[in-house]
């Protein structure tokens, strides 16, 4: 989509929501992509899912926010993600019925999830909770995110920017970029990335000074993990970072803001239960979100 039709878009139901009394979230999720040839055949790539934005999405859509879900293309989407991936999990999950006239229903034996995902989703659907946009690309991610907060900064404090998605820290411009697939014959790939200009930034000095911003550090080294963080906040004057060591990350984060680090973390019974930390994560920085508005945080 266009950062133009993107940011009419998002404005207009931005006014929506705000007209029903709604905060609102702009969830990122999922990867970037990086290409590595004008005329792309190799990329660099993030492994991230997005199952972390999604469920994001879901808990603060249940919340009462409405959602701007911006989204890597093919990415986990909110309650769909109970869908088993696409091969032999998915077809085996539905019935076909010869009829007449002939229909497929879902197996709920093997979709035990479904049926409250489908009502949360047509309640979201029908509410007008959810605007899903998609990117793929590094630059599409960034040309979108400048166009959803320009749209969303007249809404001020109501507006939370919840920023889960990985984005790519290196890219070759355009200008360095060679046009045709690069060709192995030609040897050992030797290629310079360039720094990815940070969004945080502009988003939180320029385009949306007024909302309530919180990014995600991941790292695989914990010992770092809190210096990190802290730097982030000191640098780019947001309010909270989800700090979190990528092996354990399912299961416990810290919310770090500036005069505070909070350790939320999933027992064993609430694991074994199916409960997933986005639930806490969401409703702690939903209270954080709430002190923000009231101008006590």
């Amino acid at each position: 989509m266009a950062a133009a039709g993107a940011e009419e878009r998002v404005r207009a139901w931005a006014a929506g929501q705000a007209a029903r009394g709604r905060r609102v979230a702009l969830v990122t999720s999922g990867g970037t992509q990086v290409p590595l040839e004008a005329r792309a055949v190799r990329f660099l790539e993030n492994f991230s899912s997005g199952r972390r934005g999604a469920a994001s999405a879901e808990r603060l859509a249940a919340a009462g926010y409405g959602v701007c879900f911006l989204h890597r293309a093919r990415s986990a989407f909110p309650w769909a993600r109970v869908l088993p991936p696409a091969g032999p999990a998915l077809l085996d999950a539905f019935r076909l019925d010869p009829g007449p006239p002939p229909a497929v229903t879902a197996d709920p034996a093997a979709l035990p999830a479904l049926l409250p995902a489908l009502r949360q989703y047509r309640r979201a659907a029908e509410e007008g909770l959810l605007l899903s946009i998609e990117f793929t690309g590094l630059e599409e991610y960034l040309e979108l995110l400048r166009a959803a907060a320009r749209a969303l900064a007249p809404f001020g404090s109501s507006v939370m920017f919840y920023l889960a998605a990985a984005v790519s820290d290196f890219y070759i411009p355009a200008s360095e970029m060679p046009e045709h697939k690069i060709q192995s014959s030609e040897g050992p790939l030797q290629i310079t990335m360039r720094m990815v200009p940070k969004m945080l930034s502009p988003l939180v000095k320029e385009w949306a000074p007024e909302a309530f911003v919180i990014s995600f550090k991941l790292e695989t080294d914990p010992l770092i993990l809190m210096d990190k963080s802290r730097q982030a906040l000191e640098k780019y004057r947001h309010q909270v970072v989800v700090a979190n060591v990528l092996e354990s990350r399912r299961n416990s984060v810290i919310i770090v803001t500036r005069d505070s680090q909070t350790p939320l973390a999933l027992s064993e019974e609430e694991i074994a239960q199916g409960m997933e930390i986005e639930e806490k994560i969401v409703s702690y920085l939903q209270g954080l979100h709430a002190a923000f508005i009231e101008k006590k945080f």
